[in-house]
């Protein structure tokens, strides 16, 4: 499955990064989204959405309601399936705008789904 990581980060101890681990480590393909990074665990770091070469089924949102209140559009121009808000990334506008354009929004935390064999799709 293909996964962006917005506000994926090359701090092992950040929660972004351990999920950009974490799915490779399960068969993902990662996509890390971040300007300021090239490269995290050997992962080409891109550094907007809209850089990504491949469609995407999931992304899973690192960042403050602040930043990612001005990703609504790069969002659902990329027509994930559905979109991750990561603890303290809930967005109530961004989350509307994002099921409005028909795109699930799930709250929960990418590793605890990966860990407990929740994160694919039913």
């Amino acid at each position: 499955m293909n996964v962006a990581i917005l506000g994926a980060s090359n701090k092992p101890e950040r929660y972004s990064h351990q999920a950009v681990i974490l799915l490779a480590q399960q068969g993902h393909t990662v996509f890390p989204i971040h300007p300021a990074i090239d490269e995290i665990e050997g992962h080409r770091v891109f550094k907007k959405l809209g850089d990504v070469p491949e469609p995407l089924h999931t992304i899973t949102l690192y960042l403050s309601p602040s930043i990612s209140a001005g990703l609504a559009d790069a969002i659902v121009a990329a027509k994930p399936e559905r979109v991750i808000f990561n603890p303290g990334t809930e967005n109530p506008a961004l989350e509307e705008q994002l099921s409005q354009a028909g795109i699930a929004v799930v709250r929960a935390c990418t590793l605890v789904l990966l860990r407990t064999n929740q994160f694919e799709p039913k």
